[in-house]
């Protein structure tokens, strides 16, 4: 992270940036964030990720009352302190009501001052229905944009009422990334309750086979990323058929090619999954298509 924040309407040193105790974020992880791309010193696909954070906040009980002309002029602000030509970017709201069965009110809390750590606070003290963090920080590592993946042995509930949602209670991706990470797999396969193929821990997942892409359906607890959805309109200006639909772990262990997709990643292909080796192909989809939209990114900047 870059040592610079803004919270609520304040540009802070993240050593000095102070959020309350007694909260919905800070006791039941009620909060909903995004991660963007930066290119060029520019959000990428910032009309996207606004929508679906307030999508996402408002089916998680957040109350978003930020203006997003606001919102993204604070993140442009930042930007320029941290100096991010090409990084990344999150915007967090945190909810401050408790609710639950913790039903004190939260404390206005004490804000930081001005200084030099990344972090951003929007909103001055008292009342607040909820706060709003942005934070900067590096690009992934070149060596992430080639992968290797594994199964998680953790399910993902589609009858979760956080099915689908980003939101700050993210202990379970992060649980998963880690046990794949023991194992030195950079990332690993989530399936659903019902054995079906939803994502990867923090990406989407795409598969080629005869030409086809395929990825999971939103109904499979996929989150439905601006990265993925991005990639499915190149594939549709592009004319490569591409399904989404409800598969098993055997149509995946089939294909010719696996991608994934996240604002951190851009798209990134798998090169091993579990013990199966991937070379590229001739005439690779997802080559193209991961080119196409790096393209998009260099058109960003």
């Amino acid at each position: 992270m870059h040592p610079h924040v803004f919270l609520n309407d304040r540009l802070l040193e993240a050593s000095k940036a102070r959020l309350p105790a007694v909260a919905g974020a800070a006791l039941y992880g009620r909060g909903v964030f995004t991660t963007l791309a930066v290119y060029g010193g520019l959000p990428f696909l910032w009309d996207a990720h606004w929508s679906r954070l307030n999508d996402h906040a408002r089916r998680a009980g957040v109350e978003c009352p930020f203006d997003e002309e606001e919102t993204r002029a604070s993140l442009a602000r930042l930007i320029e302190k941290n100096k991010v030509e090409r990084g990344r970017a999150r915007v967090t709201i945190l909810a401050r009501g408790s609710g639950g069965i913790w039903q004190e009110a939260a404390d206005a809390g004490s804000e930081g001052g001005e200084g030099g750590d990344g972090v951003v606070v929007v909103g001055n003290g008292g009342a607040r229905a909820s706060d709003l963090l942005i934070l900067t920080g590096e690009a992934r590592r070149a060596d992430e944009e080639t992968l290797a993946l594994t199964i998680s042995p953790f399910r993902a509930n589609t009858h979760s009422p956080l099915a689908g949602l980003k939101t700050v209670n993210y202990l379970a991706h992060v649980l998963s990334l880690e046990e794949a990470r023991s194992r030195d797999f950079d990332e690993a396969l989530v399936l659903n309750e019902r054995g079906e193929v939803a994502s990867a821990t923090m990406a989407n997942i795409f598969w080629v086979k005869h030409g086809t892409v395929y990825t999971p359906a939103l109904a499979t607890g996929a989150l439905a990323g601006t990265t993925r959805a991005r990639v499915i309109e190149l594939a549709e200006e592009m004319a490569v058929p591409l399904v989404e639909g409800v598969q098993d772990i055997h149509a995946l262990a089939d294909a010719d090619e696996i991608f994934l997709t996240s604002a951190g990643l851009g798209v990134a292909l798998v090169t091993t999954f579990d013990f199966h080796r991937y070379t590229v192909p001739v005439g690779s989809v997802a080559l193209r298509l991961g080119e196409a939209f790096r393209q998009l990114t260099l058109g960003a900047a």
